[in-house]
């Protein structure tokens, strides 16, 4: 008789293994844009003259950042709830809190970073924003409530944002069996990703000249810090082990090098960097027509580079071992 003793992961027990898929990537992608948006939002409010109570007078980033920041982190939240298999026993993060989990760390940030952003939402609505509320009375209630307080909550929130733009990449560098995901550049180059990609919502959204041209010039200088710790992530683990060497092979030989080079660089950064470089020059702050369409278009594949980034890292990362890469 013969003897066949199967361990670890191979081909044969786990043919394909999907262990986190696109869920997880949207919440990354999504928990890295609030984290910009916070990060960002904080400092152009802090940054402006005292509000007012017209939307007109205001940069749309001091209250369109804290609006969006609660309501896109909830839906990242529901995405990982959707990952879940046991949905009910969720609820089992907040009765413990264990100092060395950074899933315990992620569970309990987000769901501080949810209310105290939604706060700072509140004291940042322009008036006419309110009149629209005024069915709900506790908000207009809030808002006198928090009024006083909104540097305070613009400076605490700008802080975990910072928070969250790491937690995104720590999130999956804690896991050591993942050599591709196991670098501590991964924490920085997730939330360098998510200010570049809450700066391009900016910019899209954004009303006034003065202000799309400030958040272009940002996203340019953050699309040039991407390429440097991209290439120092890659070049870490090039001088590192053999399991972290392999890791990254998929990504110039082994089949996914073109969607992710294509996609990432030349469409990601490359792109929309040659699209708006120009206005880094602008000494004024005048956009015209054909201007602002190059913006836009280039604030739209920062937004595509950042999404694909987040499920190449989730989807490549589980390919890599300590042993050897699992072949498909």
């Amino acid at each position: 008789m013969k003897e066949i003793s199967i361990i670890g992961i191979n081909e044969i027990t786990y043919p394909h293994l999907d262990i986190w898929n696109w869920t997880i990537a949207l919440y990354l992608y999504l928990g890295g844009m609030v984290a910009g948006l916070m990060i960002l939002g904080a400092i152009s409010q802090l940054r402006s003259s005292p509000i007012t109570e017209k939307a007109t007078d205001r940069p749309v980033s001091c209250y369109m950042a804290p609006i969006l920041s609660p309501i896109l982190l909830s839906i990242g939240m529901l995405f990982i709830f959707l990952d879940l298999t046991r949905k009910l026993n969720s609820f089992w993060f907040y009765l413990n809190f264990n100092i060395m989990s950074p899933m315990s760390w992620g569970a309990w940030g987000v769901g501080i970073i949810i209310p105290v952003s939604a706060l700072w939402a509140i004291s940042s609505l322009p008036g006419s924003y309110l009149d629209k509320l005024k069915r709900w009375k506790f908000i207009p209630y809030l808002y006198n409530k928090l009024v006083p307080y909104r540097d305070k909550l613009a400076r605490l929130n700008c802080g975990l944002g910072i928070f969250l733009g790491i937690y995104t990449g720590v999130l999956l560098s804690s896991f050591v069996a993942r050599p591709l995901w196991n670098s501590a550049i991964l924490p920085i180059l997730f939330l360098n990703s998510g200010l570049s990609t809450g700066a391009a919502l900016l910019i899209i959204i954004a009303k006034d000249r003065m202000e799309k041209v400030f958040f272009t010039k940002a996203d340019i200088a953050l699309i040039a810090t991407e390429i440097v710790i991209i290439i120092l992530f890659y070049y870490a683990h090039l001088t590192s082990t053999s399991p972290h060497v392999e890791s990254i092979a998929p990504f110039f030989t082994k089949g996914y090098y073109f969607p992710f080079w294509i996609t990432v660089f030349l469409l990601g950064i490359f792109l929309p960097m040659a699209l708006v470089l120009d206005v880094a020059r602008v000494k004024g702050f005048s956009v015209l027509g054909l201007e602002k369409l190059r913006i836009h278009l280039s604030a739209c594949l920062v937004l595509i580079g950042g999404l694909v980034t987040r499920l190449a890292f989730v989807y490549v990362g589980q390919l890599s071992s300590l042993s050897d890469i699992v072949k498909r």
